[in-house]
């Protein structure tokens, strides 16, 4: 009896399902929240995981596209992503591979800009007390921006208007797609690079409005850190008075347009004039009222040097030393005034003190011949040799 069953091979099968699931889910987009994210494998790629409250699907996404992301990927972040399903037919696994990735509830440069936002503010990019301010009177100035367009002609007009002696370095750079970020930062620290030679006093960065993707490249990190690191002040001029960007952040000063920087760093020719009227005026007025009060100060002198005459002086001193010998003797004359009365005191209670004072009163002191004092008569024995001193000398005796 033969075998009628259609039978086929394990590879046979999974290459069907490769087909078919490949074929099926070729473009789609597929909502979920990332797990098990740490971040790119050393070959760029990431690795990770898609899944929902019931469910899950293994994700992969390429170098290629990881490069493309404006913001940064992170664990338990929810994400629309559309991709493709691809059946790894040896071991029969299938995996979502991420050809587009946007932030679930916000746009992707929304994101991107909150994320950067967040991390140069920690790191104390955004500092107030890390500007700088711009230098009063600037002789030439170094500009980021594309070499045609209003922007850059507007900020030439304007400076030609309100200084023409002001002179301007152009770098020319792509502001707006592929690149420009890179370019802009190029600018600025090739400006910086070379300040001295070109004699730079500050730089402007910008370029006219547009949308926040139009202006995207001011908010990209690699401008940010060149303006950072910037030895020259930087201006930022970016867009109309409603866009903010991270450049405006970092900058020394924000100008809400290009055509206010070149306002806000070139003061204009005709009041720098009369400012320097007005100082010199008021040095004029300085000095002369500093020469007047100097002349005073002369005739002050003058007065009290010659009140002050060396004759006038020396009377004065002299009669400053016949006081201060006066009162030195009256000063020793009552001291030893005193010092006198004291001794005498002293001399008075010492004598009250003296043993001759009791011997004088009939009492008397009875010793050995060796000179020790009998103070009973149980020292002494009959045939004793004794010396007996009363108030006017002293005599011989013999107990008996």
């Amino acid at each position: 009896m033969s075998d009628e069953r259609d039978v086929i091979s394990v590879s046979a099968l999974t290459t069907q399902i490769k087909g078919t699931l490949e074929a099926r889910f070729s473009n789609l987009w597929v909502s979920g929240e990332l797990s098990g994210y740490r971040g790119p494998h050393a070959s760029g790629h990431i690795y990770c995981t898609l899944k929902d409250s019931t469910a899950q699907i293994s994700l992969v996404v390429w170098r290629t596209t990881v490069q493309r992301l404006r913001f940064t990927l992170e664990e338990g972040m929810e994400v629309n992503i559309r991709g493709r399903v691809e059946v790894y037919a040896p071991r029969g696994n299938y995996q979502l591979i991420a050809d587009a990735i946007e932030p679930k509830g916000m746009g992707e440069l929304q994101l991107a800009f909150r994320q950067l936002y967040e991390r140069l503010g920690k790191e104390g990019l955004f500092d107030p007390a890390r500007k700088r301010p711009l230098p009063a009177h600037p002789r030439r100035v170094g500009i980021v921006t594309a070499p045609t367009g209003a922007a850059i002609r507007d900020m030439l007009r304007i400076i030609a208007r309100r200084d023409p002696r002001v002179s301007v370095v152009i770098y020319p750079a792509r502001v707006q797609g592929e690149g420009a970020a890179e370019q802009v930062a190029a600018g600025i620290a090739y400006l910086n690079e070379h300040a001295v030679h070109l004699g730079l006093d500050l730089i402007i960065a910008g370029r006219g409005g547009g949308s926040l993707e139009d202006l995207w490249a001011f908010n990209e990190e690699i401008v940010a850190r060149a303006i950072h690191a910037s030895a020259l002040p930087v201006v930022s001029a970016v867009g109309h008075e409603i866009d903010t960007t991270i450049a405006d952040l970092v900058a020394d000063v924000r100008a809400a347009t290009p055509s206010e920087a070149a306002e806000l760093v070139i003061p204009e020719l005709a009041a720098l004039t009369q400012q320097t009227d007005e100082l010199a005026e008021r040095l004029q007025d300085t000095l002369l009222q500093s020469l007047d009060q100097r002349r005073q100060a002369l005739d002050l002198a003058a007065e009290r040097f010659e009140a002050r005459s060396p004759a006038r002086v020396l009377r004065e001193q002299v009669q400053r030393l016949d006081f201060l010998a006066e009162r030195y003797t009256f000063t020793m004359r009552n001291r030893l005034e005193r010092d006198s009365v004291r001794l005498t005191h002293l001399g008075e209670h010492l004598e009250g003190l003296s043993p001759l004072k009791v011997l004088a009163r009939g009492y008397s002191v009875v010793r050995t011949p060796a000179g020790k004092v009998i103070d009973s008569v149980k020292k002494v024995r009959s045939g004793d040799e004794l010396r007996i001193r009363v108030s006017d000398g002293d005599f011989g005796a013999r107990a008996t």
